[in-house]
């Protein structure tokens, strides 16, 4: 959830404070993890969700103000459009019973905001990229009230001097101009927190950029945008585009995105905020008054705001997450490749394989990031993205082969190994994990299903384009709300 911001006009003076009171923040950071002053007793996951609004017809519904008064909930909140929101679900072990207890309370939570969302003519749908989205509905009108999204919008545009220009080749081609960073607001994301201490940080977050491309692969679930079939998660592309700062000139110059996958492995969680200091301008300078130096001398812990708040603004795939709780600091690494949906079952199933598999790499004796590029996980990352579960992946003494081979074969028994480390029961890790393997095995992920089924509609209805998807749409909700795994939808025309 991003941290409010107050509407504000900014001067080169304030830009001038803020680079330097980040560097302080960064010393600070620097110092604490020297002096092992982080909050490392227990390792506990956390999860964000965000959803698409639409009406009784499955049309977006810009009504997240309405919603939200509705649902009457601190875990809610708007999200950049008003056709989105977002809910976040407590932190807790995995150990025993942890994952069930996570699906049902993520269960509960949304079947009540769902009986709240429909007094005020709405209902709520994970999914990727809400497939009946338009471009006309992706205007700045459509951006949510908050203060921070509107100085975000101004702040973007500002650095770019020229409007948004998306363009995404796949089944179909994509070529589209937006004044505003709206169309960011049609991907919609389910967020993994993993507690991590500062030792394990490095390695936890690189073997999260290991297998990236693997989660991408088999949890794709966006293959529509604004009518046109693009990739199997559409939705990275688009997150890419959307919130790009560069004109075309930076780009060529090789400036750095602020959706960035990485460039490479690290050491330690201070390089990734030390790159964050290094290649990117702040969107956001707005300084607090706490002194970090001052704070630290005293035995007290700081808030780091700056830093955060410029951490914020960078949208790592992975990003490092410092936040204090209960006077305590703490760090995460925030997994963000996944797209919502398609139901409670198979966002829980997703988080196991992660975390079970993260487990297993980030203790490995040889990790697998000594053994492979860069710019391999990257690459499988990109192929991931656009061919989804069709995807070939390279893997360190695999090579290059089908991604349900390499997830059979190699990865699913790490994550089996990974979550009896964790200590989850066994009967909820071989449920959770059958999903998985049975996406595998089926070649179905939420992406398939959309696509199979839009084309199952289009050919048996003399229906424009819209109207198949609108239909898809529907029966899309209709699954999801049985909580049934996408791996056993039918497709029906």
């Amino acid at each position: 959830m991003g941290r409010d911001v107050p509407a504000v006009a900014f001067t080169r003076e304030d830009r001038r404070r803020y680079r330097e009171k980040v560097r302080r923040c960064l010393d600070a950071l620097a110092r604490m993890l020297r002096e092992s002053r982080f909050d490392d007793d227990r390792a506990c996951v956390g999860l964000e969700i965000e959803l698409n609004l639409v009406d009784d017809s499955g049309e977006p519904a810009m009504k997240n103000a309405e919603v939200l008064k509705a649902i009457a909930d601190p875990a809610w909140s708007a999200e950049l459009g008003q056709f989105n929101v977002e809910t976040n679900v407590p932190p807790r072990q995995l150990a025993r019973g942890g994952a069930a207890e996570m699906e049902q309370e993520v269960r509960d939570s949304l079947n009540h905001a769902e009986e709240r969302a429909r007094t005020v003519g709405s209902h709520l749908v994970l999914i990727g990229i809400l497939p009946t989205l338009r471009q006309s509905d992706v205007s700045e009108a459509a951006l949510s009230v908050n203060p921070r999204y509107r100085l975000l919008n101004e702040q973007i545009f500002a650095a770019r001097g020229e409007d948004l220009y998306i363009e995404i080749d796949g089944v179909e081609r994509l070529v589209a101009r937006a004044d505003s960073i709206v169309p960011e607001a049609a991907c919609t994301s389910v967020q993994f927190h993993l507690q991590v201490s500062p030792e394990m940080f490095a390695s936890c977050w690189n073997a999260a950029q290991a297998i990236a491309g693997v989660q991408v692969a088999l949890g794709a679930n966006s293959p529509f945008l604004f009518g046109k079939e693009l990739w199997h998660e559409t939705r990275v592309g688009l997150f890419e585009q959307a919130t790009d700062t560069r004109p075309a000139e930076l780009k060529t110059q090789g400036v750095r995105p602020r959706v960035w996958f990485g460039e490479r492995w690290i050491t330690s969680v201070f390089d990734l905020f030390e790159e964050n200091t290094r290649y990117f301008p702040a969107l956001l300078p707005i300084c607090e008054d706490e002194d970090p130096a001052e704070v630290l001398d005293r035995g007290d812990v700081p808030e780091l705001a700056e830093l955060t708040l410029h951490n914020g603004t960078i949208y790592r795939w992975n990003r490092p997450v410092y936040a204090v709780t209960r006077d305590k600091p703490h760090l995460r690494v925030e997994n963000r490749v996944l797209p919502a949906g398609p139901t409670v079952a198979d966002i829980i199933a997703n988080g196991a394989f992660y975390h079970g598999l993260l487990r297993s790499l980030a203790h490995a004796e040889r990790p697998v990031w000594t053994r492979m590029s860069f710019s391999a996980a990257a690459d499988n990352f990109r192929a991931a993205a656009r061919y989804g579960i069709d995807a070939r992946l390279f893997w360190p003494g695999v090579g290059e082969v089908p991604v349900t081979e390499l997830a059979l074969r190699h990865l699913l028994p790490l994550a089996y190994q990974g979550l009896d480390q964790w200590g989850m029961y066994p009967e909820d890790r071989d449920r959770l994990l059958g999903v998985i393997e049975q996406r595998c095995l089926t070649g179905r992920t939420g992406a398939t299903w959309q696509t199979e089924t839009y084309h199952a509609i289009d050919a048996a209805h003399a229906v424009e384009r819209h109207e198949a998807l609108r239909r898809m749409t529907l029966r899309y909700i209709q699954h999801m709300h049985t909580n049934e795994p996408v791996h056993t939808w039918p497709v029906m025309s």
